[in-house]
């Protein structure tokens, strides 16, 4: 059993001042002096000591209560930011609340991300044995367990490797394998799943089903797939800006939390103030087109993604990415432009960006579209919900079949910087298109 009662948690963040360009030494050494005593004066008097010129408080969580029942799945959904992982670091002991408290009832056995708890000079057998000893397993209660644990992780021939030489699918297999069958009351699984393949996912949603639906145990789901979230849980919190926005049924917390996205589709690009990455170069507005100059998005047509963007310089190897996925959340069509290698590698400042696909084939249905900039591997921007729009009935889809857990996939996609590519230059709808043939056109604005 687990309860949570007027939770928050509260951190200092630091903010650097505005530089000027040149900067005499004496002032170097004033501004120094300063954060030294600052930094000695908060130490001092027991408080946070942070990185920069000033601090900011920031409430990850503000007042949140449930509880959680013996045999319940939890599904814990909201967007970025809106402080689920750090709702799952409290009911893991990994960091104290600021206010409020919590009373859990068995032992827990975490898995927030890739790797924890594993160390990484250890081999997969030497990490088996000590994720036991954490969770208070005996030794000879672990070797009893070891060959279920082997099977399902489907790691044999790695198993006196050292995990530092894993991938990090092979990380994921062995780590909830571990905390799957070593017997805790207790399971908190954040999105991690989301590294593993389509078969080993079925795999594990079907074992946290199995543990808490046959043996009992609680588990604490989190993840972005609204259609495990609807099938395996019994019961859904939202968390929204660090609060709890809606407790109950998975379908109904489900469905406020996509009509929330849905209204966040509507509010221009520029106006956003949900989006993560750095904010160095921003996304000024997408624009969605039938690219066989239809006015709506029929079976099989090519759609068209314009992308405007701004940036205080040039763009240098950067990466544009546009997922599309269903009112599930399942993904649907990955477009990547370093993938399909059809951007130059410095773009202007301002400007724009197109993506022509393939003919898309899809369940038809509601579609909505995730936008993020990279550059040099760094995000710049990242938008959920920047856009929806609809896929039409008719001949000409099927590649999806409803209510199966497909993963992403790529598809044939066509990039150019700034102006319109001409439908010519290259067959999309040839089967033996190559992807890297694409006639690029630049347009800055002033």
């Amino acid at each position: 059993m687990i309860r949570a009662e007027g939770l928050g948690k509260k951190y200092m963040i630091g903010h650097a001042a505005e530089r000027e360009r040149y900067v005499a030494l004496r002032d170097a050494i004033a501004r120094g002096a300063r954060k030294m005593w600052r930094n000695t004066a908060n130490f001092i008097r027991g408080g946070v000591i942070v990185a920069g010129d000033r601090a900011e408080e920031f409430w990850a969580l503000r007042d949140v209560s449930f509880e959680v029942k013996r045999g319940e799945v939890l599904g814990i959904i909201g967007r970025n930011g809106a402080g689920k992982s750090t709702l799952l670091k409290i009911f893991s002991r990994i960091t104290e609340p600021t206010e409020g408290r919590v009373t859990i009832e068995g032992r827990v056995a975490s898995l927030l991300e890739v790797g924890t708890g594993f160390h990484p000079e250890l081999t997969g057998r030497e990490n088996v044995y000590l994720n036991g000893a954490i969770l208070g397993m005996t030794r000879q209660e672990i070797r009893n367990k070891f060959d279920e644990i082997v099977a399902f992780a489907e790691v044999e021939k790695f198993l006196d490797t050292p995990v530092k030489r894993y991938s990090s699918g092979m990380y994921v297999r062995l780590a909830f394998a571990v905390a799957a069958h070593l017997e805790p009351e207790i399971l908190i699984v954040d999105e991690v799943l989301a590294v593993g393949d389509a078969e080993f996912q079925r795999k594990c949603l079907g074992k946290m089903d199995e543990v808490s639906r046959r043996e009992g145990r609680t588990v604490l789901f989190v993840s972005h797939n609204l259609a495990s979230v609807r099938s395996l849980c019994t019961r859904a919190i939202m968390l929204r800006d660090g609060r709890l926005a809606k407790e109950g049924e998975p379908g109904d917390v489900v469905q406020e939390y996509l009509e929330m996205g849905i209204a966040q589709a509507r509010i221009p690009l520029v106006d956003r103030k949900d989006r993560g990455g750095n904010g160095v170069a921003r996304f000024r507005s997408v624009t969605i087109s039938n690219a066989d100059e239809g006015k709506v998005f029929s079976p099989g047509c090519r759609i068209r993604f314009v992308i405007e963007y701004d940036s205080p310089s040039p763009l240098r190897n950067t990466q544009f990415l546009v997922g599309i996925y269903d009112l599930n959340g399942t993904g649907i069509f990955l477009l990547d432009s370093m993938a399909y290698g059809g951007l130059p590698e410095v773009l202007p400042a301002t400007g724009s960006v197109t993506c022509t696909t393939a003919a898309m084939m899809a369940t038809p249905g509601k579609c909505y579209v995730n936008l993020a900039l990279l550059k040099n591997n760094t995000f710049e921007d990242y938008i959920q919900y920047a856009a929806t729009f609809d896929l039409l009935e008719g001949e000409g889809h099927g590649a999806r079949a409803p209510g199966r857990d497909w993963m992403m996939c790529m598809i044939d996609q066509q990039w150019s910087s700034g102006g319109e590519l001409p439908v010519s230059s290259v067959p999309l709808q040839d089967e033996s298109y190559l992807t890297n043939q694409n006639v690029i056109k630049h347009e800055t604005r002033s």
